[in-house]
């Protein structure tokens, strides 16, 4: 089976900075990385640089992930949560993608990205958020 793990997903809207160190202390959880927007991408609007793009907490032998998201605005309409899917096998990442999004709402193509992976969003029929990471074989 191609699906590694499912993983939850924080979208917390501008407050990553200060929910990290709370649940790190919370959850005796360590942080195992985390890459601002800034970080990846040169011509990010400088009031979006120092946001967190994406965040990894390890708690025992379970992960956590979270971003700002857009960092403003309100909460997405399906809540704070996503579901992130790691997946190894292109064909059933797509598969599993569209059949995810018949009946809901795609945010993100399934597109190449600088992480060597695929990467999508999708918002099911249901309202529940889903994110798709996938390894891309290297030749």
């Amino acid at each position: 089976m191609s699906v590694h793990s499912a993983t939850p997903y924080l979208i917390l809207n501008g407050k990553a900075a200060l929910a990290i160190p709370f649940y790190v202390d919370a959850l005796e959880a360590k942080l195992e990385s985390r890459q601002h927007f800034g970080d990846v991408d040169e011509s990010c609007p400088e009031a979006r640089r120092d946001l967190v793009m994406h965040a990894v907490l390890r708690v025992g032998e379970a992960l956590i992930m979270l971003s700002d998201g857009q960092g403003e605005g309100p909460l997405p309409t399906a809540g704070i949560v996503t579901i992130a899917l790691n997946l190894d096998d292109v064909d059933q990442a797509h598969r599993i993608f569209n059949a995810l999004a018949t009946g809901g709402k795609v945010a993100q193509p399934l597109i190449p990205v600088p992480w060597g992976a695929l990467f999508g969003a999708v918002t099911d029929r249901f309202g529940v958020e889903w994110l798709f990471n996938c390894a891309l074989s290297t030749p």
